[in-house]
């Protein structure tokens, strides 16, 4: 016989629990992360080559740009070379960040402390059974 596998027992766990509950309500997808090593090179490719429009970004500790492309955003991730690479991640936009902490945490899914952006959002980070990081944005 087989040994146990303690994180496929959790992922059938959860997979069950998500079966048997509702689906929750997300908005839309509001941005998409991407890793970069050279801010102002990606922020002109972006711009320039395929027309997305530059936003005004807070000062979040780490190099950086956010761009509109139609109803989404682009977020740009500065990092060195060799630096290891940030999360990327997407995040869905959603009306309710705590409704969408208690239905994550009947399914056995924990949800990282709500963290507010000044005049931007709240938002917290999990991460999907493939450890794959997700952000769950709710606007000020």
């Amino acid at each position: 016989m087989s040994p146990v596998n303690p994180a496929r027992c959790r992922s059938v766990l959860i997979q069950k629990t998500i079966e048997q509950s509702m689906p929750m309500k997300l908005s839309a997808i509001h941005h998409v992360s991407i890793n970069v090593d050279d801010v102002p090179a990606a922020k002109k490719f972006y711009v320039d080559v395929l027309g997305c429009d530059v936003l005004d970004r807070p000062d979040l500790g780490f190099p950086g740009a956010w761009l509109q492309v139609g109803t989404q955003q682009i977020h740009l991730m500065g990092m060195h070379t060799g630096e290891p690479l940030r999360e990327q991640h997407f995040a869905f936009l959603v009306d309710d960040l705590e409704a969408i902490r208690s239905e994550l945490e009947t399914a056995g899914i924990s949800l990282s402390r709500s963290q507010t952006i000044p005049g931007v959002c709240i938002q917290a980070f999990t991460h999907d059974p493939s450890g794959n990081m997700l952000e769950f944005n709710q606007r000020l």
